[in-house]
């Protein structure tokens, strides 16, 4: 029976970029920053209070993953904010947008209620996007 998921990725355009957007506008805390091999890294991040799930944030490259091809469909993707999303979670959906957005973190969606809950959107530096709302208490 699994039991529960550790790592987790994201793809992104430029681990550099990703790693600033990341860990100073998000908050995030680096678990792991290690070369792979020849331009490889390996870059994992997580949310302060939760350190069990790494996210990789996983540069779109020619290699081991892709080819040619595939690596130039795959940045196209991210880029038009189509591949994929996530949903990250906040004691405090206003002062967490306000202090995001003042960090110039792009919002699609302020802070709306929905009859599902209380959620904003925004993208990250590559196009991914993701559903930031308020922890139910």
């Amino acid at each position: 029976m699994i039991t529960k998921m550790n790592h987790v990725s994201v793809f992104v355009l430029d681990q550099d970029s990703a790693y600033d957007f990341y860990v100073n506008k998000l908050g995030f805390k680096v678990n792991t920053d290690a070369a792979m091999g020849p331009g490889m890294r390996w870059l994992t991040v997580c949310p302060p209070e939760q350190p069990e799930l790494e996210i990789a944030l996983m540069a779109i490259s020619e290699g081991m993953m892709f080819d040619s091809l595939a690596a130039q469909q795959m940045r196209e993707l991210v880029q038009r904010g189509t591949f994929g999303f996530g949903v990250f979670e906040c004691n405090d959906l206003i002062a967490t947008y306000e202090e995001l957005k003042a960090k110039g973190v792009e919002f699609s969606k302020e802070p709306t209620k929905e009859f599902y809950g209380f959620e904003a959107l925004f993208k990250d530096d590559s196009g991914n996007w993701f559903s930031l709302g308020e922890k139910k208490n």
